[in-house]
């Protein structure tokens, strides 16, 4: 079934989309601009990739033999997996101008703890969609370890949260201070929309079992 087909490179491009991410941003904490900024170019490419091959989906999807209400579930599945590229492209536009370079060590720390969760949430939402239709529990076990990551998710964030306070003005000014938060924001709501995923996909197995 060439939706099937569309639907796992759509979930591919999304999944390495967040992979590229994360280079990107621990290139940038190590201080190798140039190697973070090719790692953004590539989550460019991949989130324009993922665009694609959702619009692919939606006609395919739109002309096939499946009920309506199927149609249905499986387009909104498919624009919830691609919020997961689209926030990952909105997180490395930001990453651009992030200092993370000059963020004190502790602050580092938890934005790599967060990104390195964020990239297991990816992972985890391409397995449990894949799976969906080849083994119903094995879906649902995945989509539960997408929902633990992203609680994981939303504590490191809280704790990142509480260091803005702290932030040494000195080698950070306010603007660049604004950026850090909005960046986190940005890689906090790709952990958000896996989860939103994996909601869709209990909804989708509620229907098929």
């Amino acid at each position: 079934m060439k939706s099937m087909e569309l639907i796992q490179r759509h979930l591919s491009a999304t999944t390495s989309a967040v992979e590229e991410l994360h280079r990107a941003v621990e290139y940038r904490i190590n201080g190798d601009a140039r190697a973070s900024e090719e790692a953004v170019n590539r989550v460019a490419g991949l989130e324009a990739e993922a665009d694609h091959l959702r619009n692919e989906i939606s006609l395919e999807v739109a002309g096939s033999a499946l009920p309506a209400s199927d149609r249905e579930d499986l387009l909104r599945l498919i624009r919830r997996v691609d919020w997961i590229a689209d926030w990952a492209r909105e997180a490395a536009r930001i990453l651009v101008w992030t200092p993370l370079d000059r963020i004190p060590g502790d602050l580092a720390d938890l934005v790599m703890a967060m990104m390195a969760k964020v990239r297991e949430c990816a992972l985890n939402v391409e397995k449990c969609v894949n799976r969906l239709g080849v083994d119903l529990n094995e879906a649902l076990k995945i989509a539960d370890m997408v929902e633990r990551l992203e609680e994981e998710v939303d504590e490191r964030y809280l704790e990142a949260r509480g260091k803005y306070p702290t932030l040494d003005y000195s080698k950070i000014n306010p603007g660049e201070a604004i950026l850090i938060s909005q960046l986190l924001d940005a890689i906090e709501y790709i952990a958000d929309w896996s989860e939103n995923t994996i909601d869709q996909v209990r909804i989708i197995a509620i229907r098929i079992s």
